[in-house]
């Protein structure tokens, strides 16, 4: 079942969050959720749904779901951890129409919710955050709380065609 959640508060899947509102008539916006095995149900309705995995190269590489596209929110650079992907928000808008039916996910939940509510203030008009992502969240005792793809033993693949991956993606805006 596909839940909307209120994006207000200060913390939202493990990142800080504002109140995201409407800068001109200030109205909050809603975002929707659902789990892992409701996003690839979607998917198997409406062919038209495209998982938009936001997790970095390296991880998306390592294994993501069927029929998914790469955009990360963040890099990853060994030594240095993760980084924000400065491109991110113009990757996304020359890869997708504004009215493209998404599901986007993560690992965990918490880059994907990020990624939503930053291409909702965009005018992506169809996106929804997969709770749990590719791996599952859990708690702060290791407990699995949201199951993620992978741990439901939905379609993934570690090959992916060219036009899935993010150096592709990127070119079709300038930045490869």
């Amino acid at each position: 079942m596909l839940r909307l959640v209120q994006v207000v508060g200060t913390r939202l899947l493990g990142y800080n969050s504002r109140s995201v509102k409407d800068e001109d008539s200030r109205r909050e916006r809603v975002m929707k959720e659902l789990n892992a095995q409701e996003a690839y149900d979607l998917m198997q309705a409406d062919p038209e749904y495209i998982y938009l995995d936001v997790r970095s190269v390296p991880e998306f590489e390592a294994g993501h779901p069927m029929r998914a596209i790469n955009i990360p929110i963040m890099h990853f650079a060994p030594g240095t951890g993760m980084s924000p992907n400065q491109d991110f928000a113009v990757v996304v808008e020359a890869a997708l129409a504004k009215d493209a039916k998404l599901v986007v996910g993560c690992k965990t939940g918490g880059r994907s919710a990020r990624a939503c509510e930053e291409m909702s203030q965009m005018g992506f008009t169809n996106v929804a955050n997969v709770r749990g992502g590719f791996v599952g969240a859990m708690d702060n005792l290791g407990r699995v709380t949201e199951p993620g793809w992978s741990m439901l033993n939905l379609p993934t693949c570690t090959e992916c065609v060219d036009e899935a991956r993010y150096e592709a993606l990127a070119g079709k805006a300038g930045k490869s």
